[in-house]
Formats: structure tokens, sequence, C-alpha cells
């Protein structure tokens, strides 16, 4: 394209130029401007000039070698030409970096492309020209380079391990376990069963063969070394829990969008078609429980024992609670005045707030126990912490040794002892015996319009159930004991 300037109008180039080039500014802002006037040499290179300053041209410079750009020793920056903008910015010998000097979208921007003699001329001119060749398509280096390196660092983000992705779970998830015991069985289990199978695999990466080959890991003889079966076949209650909390792990790297996939963990509509229901090849094996028809004989002989332990078990027994509420148990949750005990809910299985009501025999367990300045503790150790969750189980494991009960039985088991009882032996409602038990009733709804733990009626219950503790082992029989009327 031409333009021609008549003799007279030389000296108005300058003003017309701006409004000639006007309609054409984006095509010569991206291309070699190309302007041919018919006039002198003398009234084109000047005109040319200042047509590349309007339109924010870089500063034409001469093309150095490089030898003669080795030889810069004078700070600032120093346009080596070859391609337009190319500029090596010197500080000192140790510190000097290519630029390359832009305009984009009418706002002028440095582009580093590394330092010097790291990045060779050549190679900083390659990578000036494309540099330019992505503003050329209408991109910004600047911005992109900004995304292409959050991008990477999103991409970074989700490489996460499955091992990664579960401490991050129990980290976030320890105050919702009900006690320290249940928190390391979390990280027993991983450990044992699922880290050296999966541990190091990418959570996005997970699939059905890897949870499989987890379930389905070969159990071997502690003898002989030889395979008895698979974890699924021959633990399936702790190869159970471990899926559960697989699929638990995952479920929480899905929200975290470290994965996409669907969770190859899941039980229903997927893992069921691979192995067999639980219940079709385990029985559930119940805590080991001495009958109540037995009991009265089993308390006369644990209160021969003055021990701390046997003072805890005895508690536990009378109010028919979980070993780590009676281990944990303070001073300040006792309230002998109103015969009270109110258990924390970080002491709970169900981490909600319990009230148990305190019998006499209760009350005077309770306030024979010496109290020991500096401790809080009702059952405190001999280091003044809390019993340790085995001072109870051994207790019974040395009485049982001494023949002083034939039964099997363990600490959690009098819970079934008590609810035994009261099934057979007494007209107190289902609904009773588990609130008292400290177990939820009903459903979601049913529990969020109950505005009563039934505390004056599980008095009764839990004298009853003091008072059949203090008699003689009797024979089973039918005979119940009548919910009192009230006077």
């Amino acid at each position: 394209m031409t333009y021609g300037v008549s003799g007279g109008d030389e000296n108005r180039l300058v003003d017309i130029l701006p409004y000639l080039i006007k309609p054409h500014k984006n095509y010569l802002n991206q291309q070699l401007i190309k302007i041919s006037l018919i006039k002198s040499y003398q009234v084109i290179l000047p005109n040319i000039i200042f047509l590349g300053r309007y339109l924010g041209m870089p500063k034409i410079a001469k093309e150095l070698n490089a030898l003669q750009v080795k030889r810069i020793k004078t700070p600032g920056f120093h346009f080596v030409g070859g391609v337009a903008g190319l500029a090596l910015q010197f500080k000192n010998s140790d510190a000097a970096s290519w630029i390359l000097r832009v305009r984009i979208a009418g706002r002028r921007k440095h582009i580093g492309l590394g330092g010097f003699p790291q990045v060779s001329l050549a190679e900083a001119r390659e990578a000036a020209r494309n540099q330019l060749s992505i503003i050329d398509s209408g991109i910004d280096p600047i911005i992109k380079k900004k995304i292409d390196k959050s991008r990477l660092k999103a991409e970074a983000a989700k490489a996460k391990t499955f091992k990664d992705c579960a401490q991050e779970y129990l980290k976030k998830h320890q105050s919702s376990y009900s006690n320290v015991k249940h928190a390391k069985q979390w990280v027993s289990t991983l450990e044992t069963y699922a880290y050296p199978i999966i541990g190091n695999i990418l959570v996005s990466e997970l699939n059905r063969k890897n949870i499989l080959d987890v379930l389905e890991q070969p159990i071997k003889d502690p003898k002989t070394n030889k395979k008895i079966g698979t974890f699924w076949e021959k633990r399936t209650e702790t190869a159970s829990r471990v899926q559960n909390r697989i699929k638990s792990i995952i479920d929480y790297a899905i929200v975290a969008e470290y994965r996409e996939k669907i969770n190859p963990a899941t039980w229903s509509g997927y893992l069921d078609t691979q192995l067999p229901q639980p219940n079709k090849i385990s029985t559930v094996k119940h805590h080991p429980a001495i009958p109540y028809t037995e009991v009265g004989d089993f308390m006369t002989k644990l209160r021969t024992h003055k021990t701390i332990s046997a003072k805890a078990l005895e508690f536990l027994i009378l109010t028919g609670v979980r070993s780590g509420s009676v281990r944990l148990a303070q001073w300040n949750e006792i309230d002998l005045e109103n015969a009270l005990w109110t258990i924390p809910a970080a002491h709970t299985k169900t981490r909600q707030a319990h009230r148990v009501p305190l019998t006499k025999q209760s009350i005077k367990l309770l306030t024979d126990l010496p109290k020991i300045k500096g401790i809080n503790y009702i059952f405190p150790s001999t280091r003044g912490k809390a019993l340790s969750d085995m001072a109870l189980s051994k207790l019974m494991k040395d009485m049982q040794k001494r023949e002083e009960f034939k039964s099997d039985g363990v600490p959690h088991g009098f819970r079934s002892t008590f609810r035994d009882w009261a099934a057979e032996q007494t007209n107190y409602p289902d609904e009773l015996r588990k609130v008292a038990s400290g177990h939820k009733v009903g459903d979601s709804v049913q529990q969020a319009y109950q505005r009563t733990d039934l505390l004056e009626k599980r008095r009764r219950l839990m004298a009853d159930w003091a008072n059949f503790l203090d008699k003689p082992s009797v024979t089973k029989t039918s005979k119940v004991v009548q919910i009192r009327k009230k006077a």
C-alpha cells in the first residue's frame, strides 16, 4: 500500500501521519512497516522513525555479535539487535540477564529470557522470536506464563498419593474419634494392610483392582508361612473396616479435587459384585460376658479387691457405661448432692454428653475413695494419669486365673450382662434400657424431637440393677421385677 505526499506537503507529514495510519494501526502493529513515500531519502527516513515511535516500535539497534556482547561491562540496558527490543540488562559481572522490551495492548512490558552467560546470544534471540510470535497470535506471554505456572502448581497439588490423603484425612478428623484407641486402630490397620499395597499410588489413579489387591492379599500361617486364605476370608471384620476406611479417604480426595473418577472402594453396586457379603463368611464375635445369673457372686469376689482398678470395674458395672468413660472420669463431673454423673461429650462414643444417675451404692464407692491433691481423675494410675485400657482387663484375667469366677468375661461384656438382665428380669421398656447404656434411640428425626434423656425413670432402673448386684447369684428364672408405681 502506498501513501503519496506532494512536493509542498513534506513539512506537514508529521501532522497528517496519525490520520493516515489510524485505520491500519492493528495491521501495522503486527507486520513489518512498509511505506513507500514518493519523496527523497531525507524525507522518508526521519518520518519512518517517527512512525515507529508513534506505534511503540522498539528501538532500532545495531546487531551485535557474541564477542561484542561479552565485552559489555557498563550497567544498564544494552540493545543487541537481531530481534527488535532484545537487550542485555547488565548490573555487574555476576548479574546480567536478557530482557525483551515489548508493548502489549498499549503498555510497555519487560519479558525475562534468562541469565547471561547461561543463555547465549543466539538462544536469547531465538527465545525473543518465540515470544514475539506468541504476541502476534494475540496472547500476552507474561499472563500465559502465570497461567501455566498456576496450572502446574494446581496439578502438583493434585498429585497426592493415597498415603498423603490418608494422613490429611486423619489429621482433619482426629477430634471425631471416640477415643485414642480408635484413632490408633485407624492408623494401625492402614499401615498394616493398605499402605504396603496402595500407599504410594496416586489417589487419582487408584482403581478397583488396587482395592481388591488390598482386600484379597494373602494371609499366611505364622508358623508354616503358607497361605491359609485371603484377608477378606480370614479376617473379614477387619478387612471390612479397612474397606470402609479406604472409601472414606478416597471420598475425601474426591471432594478435595485430588481425584475426578468414581470411588473404587464403594461397596454397594461395586465391590459387592466382586466379593461375598461379610456376614456370609464370618459371624460377629461379641465380647464375652458373665451371665447375670452369676454376676452377684462375681461382685462379692470383686469387692474383696481394694485396688483402684477393682473400684473402677465395680463403678463400671454399677453404672453400665463404657470403660473409657470410667477410666477418664474426673471429680468435677460428679454431683453428689444431686446423685448425678455427667460424662462430657469428649468421653463418650456418641460424642454427646451423657447423664448417669448415681445409686446409693455408687455414691458410697465414690465417697470411700481417697482424693489425691493435684489429681482430678477419680481412678488414677500410680503415675497420677488415667488408668490404661488394659488395667481392667488384666484384673479380670488375674481373677479368672485364681478361679474367682468361672464364665469367660471382659469389662465391656458387663454392658451385655446389664441389658440381658433388664430385658429378661424387668418390665422396663427397651428405649429406657438403651438410653441407660448410652445408646442413641430412634432415627435422626426422633432424636431431634426427643427433649429428655429420661433421667428420673433411669434412676429407678439403675437402683434395681444395683440392688440386684448386691444379692448372691440366683438361678435363671422367669420372675421379673415390677416397675414401681409412682406414689
